[in-house]
């Protein structure tokens, strides 16, 4: 079973990998590059892990933290993310008194972020 699953999970990761969107003007190269790479790395650990009777899951849950963890790596390495320091959009850093966090100001769209990356508001 091994021997059928782990290429078809693999080939299915840099399929859909292959298929990411990479925005205008390619501002998103590397964090559809490193997500692809992330699942597919993901989704073949998560089989090799999951055991004999649950490789099927093991691959899905793998693709998925892996895809996700790969597109935050290329998102700061692209330096868009809206929570990255790198951005260019990014504002200083504020202080919610009432919240007792701080946060920034995406100041291409106004929207805000807590200091970790979680989205505050938006306009």
């Amino acid at each position: 079973m091994l021997k059928v699953t782990l290429p078809i999970v693999a080939a299915t990761a840099l399929l859909l990998g292959a298929c990411a969107s990479t925005g205008s003007n390619g501002k998103y190269n590397k964090t559809a590059q490193d997500g692809a790479v992330g699942a597919a790395v993901g989704a073949v650990a998560g089989a090799v892990l999951a055991g004999d009777s649950n490789r099927a899951e093991g691959a899905i849950l793998g693709g998925v933290l892996g895809g996700a963890a790969g597109a935050a790596y290329g998102c700061s390495r692209d330096k868009v993310c809206p929570w990255s320091s790198n951005n260019s959009h990014q504002s200083q850093l504020y202080y919610d008194s009432s919240a007792r966090r701080n946060y920034y100001i995406d100041t291409a769209s106004g929207d805000t972020y807590w200091e970790s990356g979680e989205f505050r508001s938006g306009r």
